[in-house]
């Protein structure tokens, strides 16, 4: 098992009651001296009271610990769900004997329901006493909802000859698609940094991996994405080798955050890389990658194991970005099936087949339009994704 310590970090998962089936559901993340704090948050007007609360508390640039419910969202609760995001903040505060405007919240779970604070309130002083720097485990199953398996990701790298860690964590199977967060995702480094150094750095890396994502086209009013920094490896930010160091880091937790939450989408069988080249701005490459990854019709192709490059074509299409249809090309896997406005003779072939089957596949759409590339992940769209969520509450 992966040793996903990160110095002066602890934490911790636990069962509070929160789910009607005592499994894990508050977690918590402190570091053991003042840390630099970023973070990034849903576009969605309608915004949980724990977004509302870590928008305002982020502006002052610290932080020093997180604590996490799943089960219920505290979203569309009015002023009590206001007052209850900020009782649980000042509950850790508390038992962790600190600063409850350097305690930041996250929820994630049915949207109306107010949260059970005699149950966290209960629970607050046992998660605290069991926090420790082995407890990420713990805290990834803590915050999970309709996930099948928790995510964590760690990278160690030196910046001379110290080393420094980067280790993330994050929860989402459904109700994912790109606007800012996308999700809960949490990163903790020793690396010492500025908060406006990480936020730059947080900002850049979502864009370029967990916003090129998209399970069921919903951006939830939950998405937070936090980065911590408490400095404790000794590195730091002091020129633009060491950020573009940590920024590569950053970025590939990130990024395979990304591709296990795509891989455990509610109901997917499949992973699936869309990659748009050719195009005459990343933009525009982005926008048709996008189209086509939340395409219902591509999306339940790859689940029967279609080759049905017509939807593929339809989708780039109705984009908006300006094409030739003539230069278009499709390639799954690397099977070129359009071409010159047209079916190709290995579209129907045995290898195309062989490419449908695998856990992993991938579309290529060269645009002949320019240099740009952008890729972007997405999932298969199942029978059971529709039986997942349409009994998501009951």
């Amino acid at each position: 098992m992966a040793d996903y310590c990160v110095k002066g970090f602890k934490t911790a998962g636990r069962a509070a009651g929160i789910k009607p089936d005592q499994k894990k559901d508050l977690g918590l993340i402190v570091s053991d001296c003042p840390a630099s704090v970023a973070g990034v948050f849903t576009r969605n007007q309608i915004q949980a009271a724990p977004v509302i609360l870590d928008r305002e508390r982020i502006a002052g640039g610290v932080g020093r610990a997180l604590i996490v419910n799943s089960g219920i969202a505290n979203c569309c609760t009015g002023k009590p769900g206001m007052r209850d995001a900020i009782a649980v903040s000042k509950m850790a505060a508390a038992s962790l004997r600190i600063i409850p405007d350097q305690v930041l919240v996250a929820s994630t779970g049915v949207i109306g329901p107010r949260l059970p604070m005699e149950k966290i309130e209960a629970a607050v002083p046992e998660l605290v006493a069991e926090a420790r720097p082995t407890g990420f485990a713990d805290f990834a199953e803590a915050i999970m909802t309709t996930d099948t398996v928790p995510k964590l990701v760690t990278r160690q790298a030196f910046l001379g000859k110290i080393p420094f860690t980067v280790t993330g964590v994050a929860k989402g199977s459904g109700m994912i698609h790109p606007d800012m967060a996308t999700l809960l995702a949490f990163i903790c480094t020793d690396m010492g940094a500025t908060a406006q150094q990480l936020q730059g750095i947080l900002k850049t890396g979502v864009d370029e991996t967990l916003n090129r994502m998209t399970i069921d086209g919903d951006t939830s009013t939950n998405d937070t994405t936090l980065l911590f920094a408490n400095g404790r490896s000794g590195a730091a930010l002091d020129d633009k080798k060491s950020e573009a160091l940590f920024n590569e880091v950053v970025r590939d937790v990130l990024g395979e955050l990304a591709e296990k939450l795509v891989e455990d989408g509610e109901g997917a069988t499949k992973r699936i890389q869309i990659t748009v080249r050719g195009a005459r701005s990343e933009a525009a490459a982005h926008v048709v990658a996008n189209t086509i990854a939340g395409s219902a019709l591509v999306k339940t192709a790859f689940f029967g194991e279609d080759a049905n490059w017509g939807r593929v074509v339809a989708a780039v299409g109705r984009a908006g970005v300006p094409i030739e249809p003539e230069r278009l090309e499709v390639f799954f896997g690397d099977v070129l099936v359009f071409a010159g406005g047209g079916a190709t003779a290995a579209a129907e072939d045995g290898r195309v087949a062989a490419i449908l089957r695998r856990p992993h596949c991938t579309i290529i759409v060269d645009l002949g339009m320019g240099p740009a590339q952008v890729s972007v992940y997405t999932c298969d769209l199942s029978v059971e994704y529709v039986k997942i969520n349409a009994d998501y509450r009951t």
